[in-house]
């Protein structure tokens, strides 16, 4: 699932739903779908919001399927076959 912190960083500035929607020039009820995780926004978008806090997309938009410790339960353990995993 694709979570996301624009709530957070857009009330910690004092920016409204809807004068941050209007900047980034999405609807404000679009901007409250991905808010709350009820829509994914594309990539383009994506690049707006980060733009707008001027942090990397990764600061914002995350996986919490994806702990940033434990991988292999997402990846499963033989997910990659390459040179760093000894495979030649």
């Amino acid at each position: 699932m694709l979570a996301n912190n624009i709530k957070k960083y857009r009330q910690t500035i004092n920016a409204t739903q809807k004068e941050m929607a209007t900047q980034i020039g999405i609807g404000r009820t679009a901007l409250s779908r991905i808010e709350n995780g009820a829509y994914s926004p594309s990539a383009k978008t994506m690049k707006k919001i980060s733009d707008y806090f001027n942090l990397p997309i990764g600061d914002i938009f995350f996986n919490t399927d994806v702990s940033k410790n434990n991988t292999a339960s997402v990846l499963g353990t033989n997910q990659y076959e390459g040179p760093l995993r000894g495979n030649k």
